[in-house]
């Protein structure tokens, strides 16, 4: 998935023909899947705590991320959208 940001864009790139590159809105961030696993991230997890230094940062952001996927069905379901589903994944 691309959101258009410009960090996100190459001149020159070789997509491989297993791979599906989905396009979304400009200024969509209600779209954008990942956007969904950061607001659930930090609801849940992260906006209670607060950290001493940068190493608790990355120390609490994976305990998140691996407590979060610890979860069956749990990406899933935020990500869940219906554009997606017309993807083919094979």
């Amino acid at each position: 998935m691309l959101d258009g940001a410009g960090w996100h864009t190459a001149d020159a790139i070789t997509v491989p023909a297993n791979i599906s590159l989905i396009f979304l809105p400009p200024y969509a961030l209600e779209l954008n899947s990942v956007e969904r696993i950061w607001l659930y991230l930090r609801k849940r997890f992260l906006s209670p705590q607060l950290f001493s230094d940068l190493s608790a940062i990355f120390d609490g952001c994976c305990d998140a991320w691996n407590r979060v996927v610890a979860e069956p069905g749990r990406i899933a379901s935020p990500t869940d959208y219906p554009y997606l589903r017309s993807v083919r994944t094979s």
